[in-house]
């Protein structure tokens, strides 16, 4: 039985950087829906929202407390993560959820303390009466101690890994899993083994766009079919001119590099504006003058070959 209650203890319990990740995904969560909200009133008079925004955004908050933690017992980040609160004052050892106070002690906290800060800014910004002054400098001294009990609160929880915000201490809700997590066994080799094909794959792909294929396979054919000769006379020119070299069709404004094969005008300038030094893929020869093909050969030549 204690070694039982051991387990279930060791894989209930949340990791921190998941109770941390479950904070960050709230605080998106929040941006995104003011984001959207705002865009309601994109078209209208700017400034529109300025002098209420404090408790828009409070009414937003309240909308979402109201269908994530007071009926759900989870943020929307915890819900994601498969995270929930549990009340920790509670003696039973079998999970319950946070009562109903605790709920909207949550949201007078949260929403609330946020509302409070907000509006207060905004009144004592453009104050300058002496009562104000005072009001303004104590409400800036309750600020600062919340702030260094937070940053208290989260120094232990970096310690004991239970209650990741402030309020959640005070309260007494922590976060437990929903549904008990099974303890696994990882296979180190598996992991290696993708971890290594991985960082292959992503060698290749930073790789292949710098290596000129086309160069390439001109220099593999040149090695492998050794040349019978260099070109000669015009007659050479014409053995070779029933196709392009590149495209393999008819060509078209037959042209020639230096070499024996033909090429179409537009199939070996593009070619060489892609790549300047560029070869020829039947041979392997430079680029060293783009040339027409010479009149002196005909056609009818060419097709009688």
């Amino acid at each position: 039985m204690a070694s039982r209650e051991e387990n279930t203890k060791r894989t209930d319990r949340v990791l921190r950087i998941s109770q941390l990740d479950a904070l960050e995904l709230n605080k998106a969560l929040e941006q995104l829906v003011w984001a959207q909200f705002t865009q309601c009133f994109h078209g209208f008079k700017p400034g529109l929202l300025a002098h209420f925004e404090p408790e828009v955004k409070a009414l937003l908050w309240l909308f979402l407390w109201r269908f994530t933690i007071y009926s759900k017992n989870a943020t929307v980040g915890q819900s994601v993560l498969n995270i929930q609160y549990k009340n920790d004052f509670s003696p039973k050892l079998r999970y319950q959820p946070p009562s109903k106070n605790q709920k909207l002690w949550y949201a007078v906290c949260t929403i609330g303390g946020t509302w409070l800060e907000e509006r207060c800014y905004d009144l004592f910004r453009n104050r300058h009466l002496a009562s104000f002054g005072k009001a303004r400098q104590c409400v800036n001294i309750m600020v600062g101690l919340l702030k260094l009990g937070g940053l208290i609160n989260f120094l232990i929880f970096l310690q004991r890994g239970k209650f990741a915000t402030l309020t959640e201490r005070l309260l007494g809700i922590r976060s437990v899993f929903c549904k008990p997590q099974n303890v696994r066994e990882l296979g180190f080799e598996y992991m290696n083994r993708e971890l290594l094909w991985h960082g292959f794959a992503e060698f290749l792909i930073f790789l292949l766009p710098l290596i000129n294929i086309q160069k390439l396979k001109a220099k593999l054919s040149s090695w492998c079919i050794p040349l019978t000769g260099a070109p000669t006379s015009d007659n050479t020119l014409a053995t070779s001119g029933k196709q392009c070299s590149l495209c393999g069709e008819w060509p078209t404004m037959p042209h020639t590099i230096g070499c024996e094969h033909i090429f179409c005008y537009y199939c070996v300038k593009s070619s060489f504006l892609f790549d300047m030094y560029f070869t020829c893929p039947k041979c392997g020869t430079e680029v060293q003058s783009l040339q027409p093909l010479k009149s002196g050969i005909e056609m009818s030549e060419v097709n009688a070959l």
